[in-house]
């Protein structure tokens, strides 16, 4: 009799995970990163208030996989990180670690996004790609159209070479432990 009662109760616990799994494929989380002194890497300037922005350059993190459910969405989440940003925007690199996946319709998203942005003068680059997903962005074209210098390794290459590019102002004192702090 136990067991007849529980089958309700794990069967609506299946639909709601399912649910909730939907969700967050449609609607995954996205950050935009900074530097948090103390921590190391790149973090959440909502979790972290206190981050520090460079200047220029939005690095924009998507948890998700890219596909036809998410993509307007990251669109115009790319879209809203650039026009909140503190300074004229010349980057934005996506943190893409994340991503597991781009198919057709995202692919053709991160095309429209490149032209929006490139009207805009901001370069759109990426950072930690997986190389399965680059694969893909090759069997679509883009790993061309973006050309191989906008993909970078790490979130800290392509911070470097956008401050070297732009000779930004950036002296990031958490890399130097041993450097006098500015006042």
């Amino acid at each position: 009799m136990a067991l007849l009662g529980a089958i309700p109760g794990i069967g609506l616990a299946i639909v709601a995970a399912v649910i909730e799994f939907l969700w967050d494929g449609w609607r995954p989380h996205s950050a935009v990163l900074g530097r948090v002194d103390g921590v190391k890497g790149y973090h959440d300037i909502t979790r972290y208030p206190q981050a520090r922005l460079i200047p220029g350059l939005v690095l924009f993190r998507w948890d998700a996989p890219l596909f036809f459910a998410n993509a307007e969405y990251f669109h115009t989440r790319v879209l809203e990180a650039v026009a909140s940003a503190p300074a004229p925007v010349r980057w934005v690199v996506v943190a893409a670690e994340p991503v597991t996946s781009v198919d057709v319709t995202a692919a053709d998203m991160l095309a429209e996004l490149d032209d929006a942005l490139h009207a805009a003068g901001i370069e759109l680059c990426f950072a930690e790609m997986k190389d399965p997903v680059k694969d893909k962005l090759k069997r679509f074209g883009l790993f061309t159209r973006f050309g191989e210098r906008l993909f970078f390794t790490t979130l800290g290459e392509a911070v470097s070479t956008y401050v070297h590019t732009y000779q930004v102002p950036w002296i990031d004192w958490q890399d130097r432990p041993h450097a006098p702090r500015p006042p």
